[in-house]
Order: structure tokens, then sequence, then C-alpha cells
């Protein structure tokens, strides 16, 4: 029961349907796999979303401080909160979503903010970034595939990684969403712990026998994208990138 409830006994309780749950599919370790053929979603646009909130201590502990403050003494809700300096267990954190690509022909490369490889996706690598959100809003940052053009793309793997030198992967809530043009939407979720990592391999598309496959990968580097490159055998040169000023 929340405690508005017992500002107004009155009050009717109104629970989630969980309809919404029920169209979508969680690739976790024990089911890591989906195909995207199958489910009739191998044409249209793929969007994928990266979100993500900060997940802290100092305000997680504060909020239950509050919620018990205000049971034991109900004329604390019309008080102001008092204002608290930002500590160290607030760290902002700028997650950007990236994807490496290779194509039927050969040709390889990667779409991400840094260094302000957008991609295309009407023409190689079918693959674009649609902005770069360096706040964590609830848009998230979003990038589309065009499955059009499926047969042209041999493999894709996406990725988060963090751009500023706070490895703090673990005070996020993070979680990747793939909407389909058909079908249940796929999350993944970014919840095990690697306090120290910078970059992180979400998810991989393959394109074999016919069929277009999602795989959960979830594997946190202590690198950045040429780790990332070197486990999964992409063979691109790196070099130091940054980002345009706003």
């Amino acid at each position: 029961m929340a405690f508005w409830d017992n500002l107004f006994p009155g009050r009717a309780a109104h629970f989630d349907s969980g309809s919404a749950a029920s169209n979508s599919i969680d690739l976790t370790k024990r089911r890591p796999t989906v195909s995207l053929t199958k489910q009739g979603a191998a044409t249209g646009n793929l969007r994928v979303n990266l979100s993500w909130r900060m997940r802290t201590s100092d305000l997680e502990g504060r909020q239950r401080r509050s919620a018990v403050q205000l049971m034991r003494n109900p004329s604390h809700l019309f008080k102001p909160e008092v204002v608290q300096a930002h500590t160290q267990g607030m760290v902002n954190v700028d997650l950007d979503l990236g994807c490496l690509y290779e194509l039927s022909d050969g040709s390889k490369g990667v779409v991400q903010p840094l260094g302000g490889f957008f991609g295309d996706l009407n023409e190689a690598p079918y693959v674009k970034l649609s902005g770069d959100d360096r706040f964590g809003g609830s848009s998230g940052e979003t990038i589309y595939v065009n499955l059009d053009h499926k047969d042209e793309i041999k493999r894709l793997l996406f990725f988060a990684y963090i751009y500023d030198q706070t490895p703090a992967f673990d005070r996020t809530h993070a979680k990747i969403t793939l909407y389909p043009s058909n079908g249940p939407r796929i999350e993944i979720e970014l919840d095990e712990r690697a306090p120290q990592a910078r970059s992180c391999a979400v998810f991989s598309v393959e394109n074999a026998k016919g069929q277009l496959t999602v795989r959960r990968e979830v594997r946190f580097v202590y690198g950045f994208q040429a780790e990332l490159d070197r486990l999964y055998g992409w063979g691109l040169q790196w070099g130091r990138g940054y980002k345009t000023k706003t």
C-alpha cells in the first residue's frame, strides 16, 4: 500500500495489468538468442535504443529515509526538501551507443558519436546513429538498421562505452531495447557488476544460413573499442577520437 492511501483511505488501489511485459523478450544468459527471421521481423527498420539512469547509494538511501520520515510524520510532506550538494556518490555518466559492422562485400567500420561516424540508413553501411544524448534522458540514444538491405549485412556488434574517464557502469541502470518492424521488442539489461569497465559488447546480429539472429553478449571490458575489436576479430585500426563541443 502506498503512503498516499494512508492519507486518503477511501482511494481505490490501482495496479499495472502487466500486459506490456508479455509484449517483450528478455535476452538472458539462459536465453541468449532470438531469430528476427522466424518472427517475421527481418525487414524494415530495426530501432536500437540505449537508455540509462544513475544508480547511487546516496540518492537511493536518501529516498528510503525520506519515505520513513513521511510515514512517521506526514506533515513533512508539505515541507520543501533540503537541497544537498553534489557528492562523490552522484556521478554523471555519459554512455554512448555504437555499432561495429561488417558487410557482405568485406567492408568494415564503426558507427558511433565519437569521431562523428553517424553512418547512413539508405546507403552502406545501412546503419545510422540518430544523435548523441549526453545526459541519459528518457529518450536515450538510438541507432537504426535498414534490414531491407540485410543481404548486404554480414554481422553487427552493438556496444556501449563511457566517453569520459570515469568507469561507472556499476552506477547506472542501463538497458538496450530493440524495436523490430514486427513482433515483440527485445530487451537486454546491463545488470552485471563491472566497476572498472569502460566498454560493454551488448549484443550481436548475424546473418547466416538465411537467418538473422540476435545474440546477447554483455561482455564488459576495461578498454575501449580497440579491445572490443580484438575480442570479436574486426581488424580495424583505432586512434584517439573526440566529440564536438556543444
